[in-house]
């Protein structure tokens, strides 16, 4: 029902105007005028589409909409007056009324519900809920009856509606007859088990129910049980029937409702003779056709409706396709005229391309706004990108070519002057079919665009798709398309063929409509056209900036305006629809004075300046059409010069923007502006100042070389261009780097005969003019075809802040006071040395103390000193930044400075600092960490921090040097206990199995003189029991090793010397996830490595009471037969199932049948769910065949939906002595129950907090919540 609630269509060649360049205002637009069908929609309020399908069908029922006209103010009321308590005022037909005059009279593309539905007494929300149409044309037929009582149309719904079945029963043993009459206004049809509406009405009223064996019939003429038959028949037949289709069905095994979308077929003529009580007659009074289809797309909770009906009256104006209109004999000299004009249509001749498109569209014309798309769709590529650069924009290019294109339709269409648009394709608005209501006027004004419609259509009325706002023609061949699907007929409206239509009631929307309803649809269509005639003008308005010659002097390329604080333009509102000698006139008009020629140039403002483009030059061209939009810029002037000066204009001499830098030499270090050139001043405190580079911004045709540039700036031949350096890499010199030199490109000799736009030269770039004897001064150094410039600008600041050490200030007070600051002057180039040292000095700090300096990160954490023998820039510290100044020593070029801690990870600010050489190797840094901190020994090993701060892996190398291991200044280093350990060594946690089968061995082993042993309680696999496992040591081992070097060092922990393991082959062991048994490690000579174990794992060990050695694809199941007749399982047993070869659930129940000696068939599989304490059914399924490979995938209980794995618990039932298939046991069910109130209390936890309640429902596994669904009512008053 949601299909298009949000979205209103609208036909694409009725849109009101182009939309480029307006100034729209959204919610003032009045609503479009009808589309080319000429017959009106209705309005979605959001979810009423089933409410619009059935009103458009009433509407369409010729007789029920002037019964309805019928009925005047006398017995309806009037509509002002239903506010007064005394009136007795029929709201819902006066409405209906109102909606169907206005559908059928007023101009605009769809009307509204909203006061129909107001007095149906339905609030905001009810036009959003989803109802049934079949619902709702009893409702709504019901309150027409009730709002009707004491009316002359109190009888409308029966007369046109009513039925009668008669349902029979007949006694075959007396012949007794008992009746029973039942009225009907719709009939309800099955739709499930049958194939069309024809079955469905036999098996209602031709077959017969038979009540027989244990269904006898009680008859009053034989007064007891008897066999009879119970028939249906129709008695009476309605002058209009309806049939509802049962498309929604309940089942009652999924517990949910479900749509029939099969084959449903419907004939468009039926005849009932066959289905009623009397049969005499002619077959006129029998026969009915189909004249309106509602159409239900979606499922069973929501979707959307739409409904095709024929149009009786030939109210609308049907379009079939271009092809079906055309007679064969056309059809064929198309195609033949299409063949040899296909080859001549040349893609590069734009002429060509435009005038194919609008000669193939049905109306010979194209809307501007879809001509560019309709282009892109014929060549592949769009005008900007194929032609603009040749042939300027399309409107220019249409307006060059005046004699084949000409504008329609008030500018908004394109035609061709040779084959204009057939006045057929633009049907008459509702509006003009009100002006002149004449029936022979009407029909005559339609016979010319008769001969092109196919003939079958014109015999009779047409068929068309209403949905919602959207009206489209259909053929009664798409009809049949509804037969099946999601998108299928719902409800069927069929109409006597005798009932026939007066002639005057064709093509005359006015017919039987009351004067007072014509006469307010004309004052609404009035009100339209005026609405829109004012939304058009304000829509078509746009702004123009004028610019007048005597306003602008021209200026480094470029025009700029005399005087500086004005901006030489005027803003114009103008009607783009108006032609250009219309707004030339304007002007002449605004500027009485002006004399001579005035030109109309469009312009843009650039960063250089004024420039101007194209100039227009034909005064017939409308401003849309002449590429004129909102905003743009118009110069006035005379064509040819502007205060003396020629001026250029068009694309190829855009001015460029450049930014000229010249060395300034000066002895003032104040900073210098003077007629645009700005001085840059060499900062940071200087006291005698210093040369620097002067700015200039200057503007420059972009088609003058760089020759000319040269001269327009006055330089000598001698003197060297260059270009800013932007290829600098990363390390390079360069400004971009907090300060130094930076880097320029000479232009080669070549480049001098090269234009601005050649060189890719633009707004804002600098160009550096130096003269040959710059390079004598120290600013200017040449290295090949590179100038690197070193200015004062360069030269920057670096603040630094003293941090005494923590302690030494007696409170918080005395350390922010010693917390000082200052900037001291630094360059790029400068040793950090000397920015410590002066910062000492102007600190007046203890000249004999060290002290370091140290950069500061984001948080405010000290990081590692700087070494201060490399320059602020190799050090990659940024001027204009902060830097400590510390008490403590600064490491060298060749030294690290280190952060340890000693046995575990360091807490923030608690760590220890060392300076060591970067050659010393691993140990010589462990043995100064360690006198470091008092400690002496060999048991010591040096680990690493990782990325969590947490103590990570050992540095195995202890011969290798700090640079070796790749150690780097501020790492941190733990001093960890004990020695290293070897290489590639795992640390494995082991862990015994307690068998609960062996309680004597596993007393022993729990009270051998142990008060407290470490236990652990997991889940065995496949099972719901836990079992308890005990911890029996740690061993370390190579990652080489094999899995059976791993079994004979745990047989010698000391914790398993009472456990009887023979030899390895009786020890199981098994890999702990969490505490749940995940996997068997297996394989005797696969080394850990290959068995993917890490150090810190948890394994398990069991013992055997026979030799295992399993392979890569041997499954251990436990086993469980059921016990027959009981809802319990003998004890489970272990088995080893070989799935290598053959994995299907034919290979495990021969296995399992070999097990227990019993035939294959007899044996019913489940796996055991222990999460859920459920059984899923393992069973002989075929998967789906591969359409591409043609043959079956294999059936793996490997894979899903099994997955079966080590450890998995397999049910086993015997079907030749156990009739019951139920696996699940009383322990089942009460986990169950369990589980069960475990989701219950997550729920009402999740309501009672209100958050959570939609992450609980996920959790319960309860199904996708839906909107409630809402009874309909409609309110009806009392007028009896």
């Amino acid at each position: 029902m949601f299909g298009n609630l949000f979205e209103e269509e609208e036909e694409e060649d009725f849109s009101a105007n182009p939309s480029r360049g307006r100034v729209t205002k959204v919610g003032d637009e009045p609503p479009p005028p009808r589309g080319r069908s000429n017959l009106c929609g209705i309005k979605n309020q959001g979810g009423t589409c089933y409410l619009n399908s059935l009103l458009q069908t009433l509407l369409f029922t010729p007789e029920f909409r002037e019964e309805l006209f019928s009925l005047g103010s006398e017995e309806l009321g009037c509509l002002e007056d239903k506010e007064k308590p005394e009136a007795k005022v029929r709201v819902i037909p006066l409405e209906l009324q109102r909606l169907f005059a206005s559908l059928l009279l007023v101009d605009q593309q769809s009307a509204s519900t909203a006061n129909l539905t107001d007095s149906f007494g339905w609030n905001s929300s009810e036009g959003t809920n989803q109802h049934d149409v079949q619902e709702l044309n009893r409702i709504l037929f019901s309150a027409l009856e009730h709002s009707l009582v004491g009316t002359s149309g109190s009888t409308l719904i029966h007369r046109l509606y009513h039925g009668t079945i008669v349902n029979s029963i007949d006694c075959k043993e007396c012949g007794n007859v008992s009746q029973r009459q039942e009225d009907f206004l719709d009939l309800t049809v099955c739709v499930c088990g049958v194939s069309s509406l024809e079955e469905a009405l036999w098996n209602m009223f031709v077959e017969e129910e038979l009540f027989e064996g244990n269904n006898l019939y009680r008859c009053a003429g034989c007064d007891r049980l008897v066999t009879a038959a119970k028939s249906a028949k129709l008695k009476k037949l309605p002058p209009f029937m309806t049939m509802s289709l049962l498309r929604f069905s309940f089942d009652f095994t999924k517990c949910e409702r479900y749509k029939e979308t099969g084959r449903y077929g419907f004939p468009l003529t039926i005849n009932l003779r066959p289905f009623c009580e009397q049969g005499d007659g002619d077959d006129s009074d029998f026969t009915y056709e189909l004249f309106s289809v509602i159409i239900h797309k979606g499922g069973c909770y929501g979707g959307h409706y739409h409904a095709y009906i024929r149009d009786i009256d030939q109210l609308g104006q049907w379009e079939p396709s271009e092809d079906e209109c055309k007679p064969k004999t056309q059809k064929k000299a198309k195609e033949k005229v299409k063949e040899a004009c296909e080859p001549k249509l040349q893609e590069d001749d734009p002429l060509s391309v435009l005038t194919a498109i609008i000669a193939q569209e049905p109306s010979k014309s194209v809307l501007l706004d879809q001509l560019g798309q309709k282009l892109m769709d014929k060549i592949g590529s769009s005008w900007s990108k194929k032609f603009r650069k040749h042939y300027g924009p399309i409107g220019k290019f249409l307006q060059s070519h005046n004699d084949v294109f000409m504008l329609v339709s008030g500018g908004t269409r394109v035609a061709l002057k040779a084959n204009p648009p057939s006045p057929v394709t633009e049907p008459c608005s509702p509006a003009e079919q009100i002006v002149n209501s004449d029936p022979s006027l009407a029909s005559d004004s339609e016979q010319p665009g008769l001969d092109e419609r196919p003939e079958p259509e014109l015999e009779g009325s047409h068929w068309f798709d209403l949905n919602d706002s959207s009206v489209t023609s259909i053929r009664e061949s798409d009809i049949e398309k509804q037969f099946q699907g999601k998108e299928s007929a719902y409800m069927l409206f069929y109409r006597k063929t005798q009932l026939h239509r007066p002639c005057e009631a064709l093509n005359n929307p006015q017919y039987k409509v009351p004067l007072h309803l014509i006469q307010m649809a004309q004052e609404e269509n009035r009100k339209l056209q005026q609405a829109r005639e004012e939304f058009d003008a304000t829509n078509n308005t746009i702004e123009l900036r004028l610019h007048l010659a005597h306003s602008y002097r021209l200026e480094n390329g470029a025009l700029q305006p005399i005087k500086q604080e004005q901006n030489g333009s005027t803003t114009l509102s103008f009607d783009r629809r108006k032609t250009v000698g219309d707004l030339r006139l304007t002007i002449y008009q605004m500027q009485e004075l002006w004399e001579g020629d005035m030109a109309l140039t469009v312009a843009k403002s650039l960063p250089a300046g004024l420039h101007l483009y194209n100039t227009i030059t034909d005064d017939s061209v409308s401003l849309y059409s002449a590429g004129i939009t909102s905003n743009s810029d118009l110069f006035v002037w005379n064509g040819r010069e502007v205060c003396g000066a020629t001026i250029l204009t068009g694309a190829e001499w855009e001015p460029v923007l450049l930014t000229v830098v010249r060395p300034f030499l000066g002895e003032d270090g104040d900073l210098q502006v003077e007629d645009g050139v700005e001085c840059e001043e060499p900062t940071g405190g200087f006291e005698n100042g210093g040369p620097g580079l002067k700015r200039e911004a200057r503007g420059f045709a972009g088609a003058v070389t760089l020759g000319e540039v040269k001269e327009a700036l006055g330089e000598p031949k001698e003197s060297v261009l260059c270009q800013e350096h932007k290829g600098t890499k990363k390390g390079e010199q360069g400004s971009g780097e907090g300060g130094g030199a930076s880097g320029w490109r000479v232009f080669p000799p070549d480049d001098m005969q090269r234009t601005l736009k050649e060189l890719s030269l633009k707004d804002g770039d600098a160009l550096l003019v130096l003269e040959p004897q710059s390079f004598d001064c120290s600013m200017f150094t040449l290295n090949g075809d590179v100038v690197t410039v070193t200015t004062p600008s360069d030269c920057r600041w670096l603040q630094v802040e003293f941090r005494p050490l923590e302690g030494d200030g007696d409170g918080d007070g005395e350390k922010e006071e010693e917390r000082r600051k200052i900037k001291v002057p630094a360059t790029g180039n400068m040793l950090l040395s000397e920015v410590k040292q002066r910062a000492i000095e102007e600190l007046q700090l203890q000249p004999g103390a060290e002290y370091c300096l140290r950069q500061v990160d984001c948080t405010g954490k000290l990081l590692s000193p700087v070494c201060e023998e490399v320059s602020v820039r190799d050090a990659g510290v940024r001027l204009m930044t902060t830097l400590t100044l510390c008490p403590g020593k600064a490491p060298k070029a060749s030294q690290l400075f280190l952060h340890f801690s000693v046995g575990a990870a360091p807490s923030a600010g608690m760590e220890m600092d060392i300076i060591v050489e970067n050659t010393c190797t691993v140990k010589e840094c462990l043995k100064a960490m360690l006198d470091a901190v008092g400690l002496d020994g060999t048991f010591w090993h040096l680990r690493r921090l990782d990325w969590c701060e947490e103590v990570g892996e050992p540095l195995m190398d202890e011969e290798a040097s700090l640079s070796e291991v790749k150690l780097s200044n501020g790492d941190t280093l733990v001093v960890t206990e004990g020695q290293l350990p070897p290489k590639g060594f795992l640390k494995l946690n082991v862990w015994l199995y307690l068998d609960p089968r062996n309680n004597s061995a596993d007393s022993k082993l729990t009270n051998n003189g142990h008060a407290e042993e470490e236990m652990l309680e997991v889940a065995t696999p496949g099972d719901s029991h836990s079992s308890l496992l005990k911890s029996v040591g740690e061993v370390e081992i190579s990652d080489e090793a094999t899995l059976e070097d791993l079994k004979t060092q745990v047989l010698t922990l000391s914790a398993l010397q009472d456990v009887c393991i023979p030899t390895t082959g009786f020890m199981r062991v098994w890999q702990l996830d969490g505490q749940r048994l995940a996997r068997i490690l297996r394989g005797q000579q696969q080394t850990l490595r290959k068995l993917k174990l890490s150090s810190g794992a948890d394994l398990c060990i069991q013992q055997l009471l026979k030799e295992e050695d399993l392979g890569s694809k041997e499954v251990l199941l436990n086993i469980k037969m059921g016990v027959p007749g009981e809802r319990c399982y003998y004890p489970p047993e272990e088995l080893v199932w070989d799935a290598s070869r053959d994995s299907s659930p034919r290979c495990l129940r021969t296995c399992l049948a070999a097990h227990y000696g019993l035939s294959p068939d007899s044996l019913l599989l489940a796996k055991y769910q222990p999460d859920k304490h459920t059984w899923e059914e393992i069973s002989n399924w075929s998967q789906q065949v591969s359409k591409k490979k043609k043959k079956k995938k294999a059936e793996s209980l490997l894979g899903a939906p099994f997955h079966l794995k080590d450890g998995d618990t397999v049910g086993i039932k015997n079907l030749l002595v156990d009739n019951n298939r139920d696996f699940v046991t009383l322990e089942d069910e009460q986990g169950q129950q369990m589980l069960r109130e475990q989701a219950e209390e997550h729920r009402k936890g999740g309501e009672a907090a209100g958050s959570d309640s939609a992450g609980s429902q996920k959790k319960c596994g309860s199904t996708k919540s839906r909107k409630p669904e809402v009874a309909l009512s409609i309110n009806v008053g009392v007028f009896r």
